[in-house]
């Protein structure tokens, strides 16, 4: 399991750099959760990068499966990028958390197209509760870790607001997407309104 996280966090310094913060915490019956906040620049801006380190450490187990693998299964840590500055993002640190435990918790398989809801909003004023899980590998490349285990997949998390969450439900997260690129909508804008869905 240390193996495993201190591989994942090498990738992640790879990517982004040395983190200027981490937080961790822990859920009764399940393993600690980090978050660490990493601080990049874009041709527009400062960006501000949290990413989870503690959600790889034991493969996704399928809640239908009679037995967990220990070794075998899909691992993933969670990415979410948002712009600095507008709004105090820094409070979105125990949802992720939350999110990045809730296959221990709950017994789900965090997967691509997949939604995830908090139940309140991402951090203060954000018009967000839940998020859309996109493709691995655009922003940090899937990590290899040998036979037979499963590589980590680092999955950007996209926010939605409830309108777009209900809207994704009936008509599917890439159609989502969709609407997003063609409403040209700032997806690491953490104040951004709606996009239009009619």
């Amino acid at each position: 399991m240390g193996e495993v996280l201190a591989l994942v966090e090498s990738r992640l310094r790879s990517v982004f750099g040395e983190p200027d913060a981490r937080a961790a915490v822990t859920f009764l019956g399940t393993d600690r959760v980090e978050v660490l906040r990493f601080m990049d620049s874009d041709p527009d801006g400062v960006l501000v990068r949290y990413a989870t380190l503690g959600m790889s450490a034991q493969p996704m187990t399928d809640p239908t499966a009679s037995l967990a693998d220990p070794v075998k299964g899909p691992r993933a840590e969670l990415v979410l990028s948002v712009r600095a500055g507008l709004a105090d993002t820094d409070k979105v640190l125990r949802p992720l958390a939350v999110l990045a435990a809730s296959p221990q918790v709950e017994g789900v398989v965090v997967a691509p197209g997949a939604s995830l809801d908090v139940g309140e909003p991402l951090w203060p004023g954000a018009p967000f509760t839940s998020v859309l899980v996109a493709e691995s590998g655009g922003l940090i490349e899937d990590l290899e870790l040998g036979e037979p285990m499963d590589p980590v997949r680092f999955l950007p998390l996209l926010p939605m607001t409830p309108n777009e969450a209900a809207w994704k439900r009936v008509h599917g997260a890439q159609a989502l997407e969709e609407r997003w690129l063609t409403g040209g909508a700032d997806l690491r804008d953490p104040l951004r309104r709606s996009v239009a869905l009619d």
